[in-house]
């Protein structure tokens, strides 16, 4: 057993940045994997022989393989330790998007997609434990914040990267090498981590009652539940834009597949800086608030989102993907990081998890939702409505969340000689 010196020591030493690196390098490729789908998914419906109308059908399968393995990757996290999540997330993913590429069939191309998911999002929760075990629930912002630009770059990534690789090589080209780069990475990670001060599972064996008490008092978790209520409508904006703003802009304006997937990738780039810049100021300005900005990002994005739907030309869309960029991805960080103190520390992979699984909800309903919409009414503004949505919701639900102060937080977040453990 350390000292509370040596587990101080150990919580605070510069491989907390190693292993934020480590997280964010596997979050990034497993939100390349996922966002391959838009501005690959036209070319997809075109060689599958898939309508427009129902491409929706593959995001949802995946969503719905995401969210699954969300829930019960927390649970895996908690119980396992992150550095086996995340490795086996992140390979499985790999291995499933190669097959992809080489589908033939649209049924096959939408049950490997669920599977796709079912991988992929264990990786989330195991990054966000050990990114928690490793900093003070107090400091989380900025790390999170860090952490959390992985889907944003790995969307500008993919719409980047896909357009060119499609044109040079066709649709499958740009599964195989991701999956292939997501794979080599997942071995590396396995050898390179190490686990933090809470997730060895020795050092973790104390918390088991508090484990399995805090596991049956989620649902009960008032603010919690509200939280990922939330979540569950900014991601529904979110994720449906990055679904269907390629398709839209193609079919709803002739906007040609480079310029589509240009202003999606300035969207997704705007959020890199945005992050870890609102993650900053929440932990340095505002003693880690979390609600009011949320709230505040929330209502921009709706706004953001009815103006795009109103737009038509492709240098407009371009101007305004950066405002909407920083709403749409802003708030994400700071619900992030608002969960670990929200619950004991012995449960945060759970929770996460959990968290994420009700806000990926939003994603798996609404590619099918905007589709039906655009069928019914063949309107791109229509569409857009149908996505600012979700965020109108959020906003309302966060405003009756009561966010707890550091001294209010759960007596497992704090250091204490009987697990020399950093808060979580």
């Amino acid at each position: 057993m350390s000292t509370p010196t040596v587990g101080r020591d150990l919580a605070l030493s510069p491989y907390r940045w190693a292993v934020l690196f480590a997280c964010w390098m596997s979050f990034t490729l497993t939100s390349v994997d996922r966002s391959t789908w838009g501005p690959a998914s036209v070319f997809v419906g075109d060689s599958l022989a898939v309508p427009v109308a129902s491409l929706g059908a593959f995001a949802t399968a995946y969503y719905v393989g995401y969210v699954i393995s969300n829930a019960l990757g927390g649970i895996g996290t908690d119980r396992f330790g992150g550095r086996w999540m995340l490795s086996v997330s992140l390979f499985g993913a790999g291995a499933l998007m190669m097959l992809f590429g080489s589908t033939t069939s649209a049924t096959l191309g939408i049950a490997v997609q669920a599977l796709v998911g079912l991988f992929a999002g264990a990786d989330y929760s195991a990054g966000v434990r050990l990114v928690a075990s490793w900093f003070p629930s107090s400091k989380l912002g900025l790390p999170l914040g860090i952490f959390t630009t992985a889907t944003s770059l790995g969307t500008a990534i993919a719409n980047a990267v896909v357009p060119a690789l499609i044109a040079w090589h066709g649709w499958g080209t740009s599964y195989h090498i991701f999956g292939a780069i997501s794979m080599a990475l997942a071995v590396a990670l396995f050898f390179l981590l190490r686990p933090g001060p809470m997730l060895d599972p020795a050092e973790a064996a104390p918390q088991r009652e508090s484990f399995s008490t805090g596991l049956r008092s989620l649902a009960r978790n008032r603010n919690l539940v509200l939280t990922c209520i939330a979540g569950f409508g900014g991601f529904w904006g979110l994720y449906g834009f990055i679904t269907w703003a390629n398709a839209l802009m193609i079919k709803g304006h002739a906007i040609s597949p480079a310029t589509a997937g240009a202003v999606v990738a300035i969207f997704a780039i705007t959020a890199v800086a945005i992050k870890p810049v609102i993650g900053y100021v929440s932990d340095r300005f505002f003693g880690g608030a979390r609600r009011t900005p949320s709230v505040l990002l929330l209502a921009l994005f709706t706004i953001t989102l009815v103006a795009f739907g109103n737009l038509s030309t492709a240098t407009s869309f371009l101007w305004l993907a950066p405002l909407l960029g920083a709403a749409a991805y802003g708030w994400t960080p700071l619900l992030v990081a608002l969960v670990p103190r929200l619950v004991p520390g012995a449960i945060t992979g759970s929770a996460s998890g959990f968290a994420n699984a009700i806000w990926q909800l939003g994603s798996v309903i609404v590619p099918l939702a905007v589709g039906a919409s655009y069928s019914a009414t063949g309107s791109f503004a229509a569409g857009f409505l149908t996505l600012a949505a979700g965020p109108a919701l959020g906003t309302l639900v966060m405003l009756t969340v009561r966010e707890r102060t550091t001294s209010e937080a759960p007596a497992s977040l704090t250091l204490t000689t009987a697990s020399q453990n950093p808060p979580a």
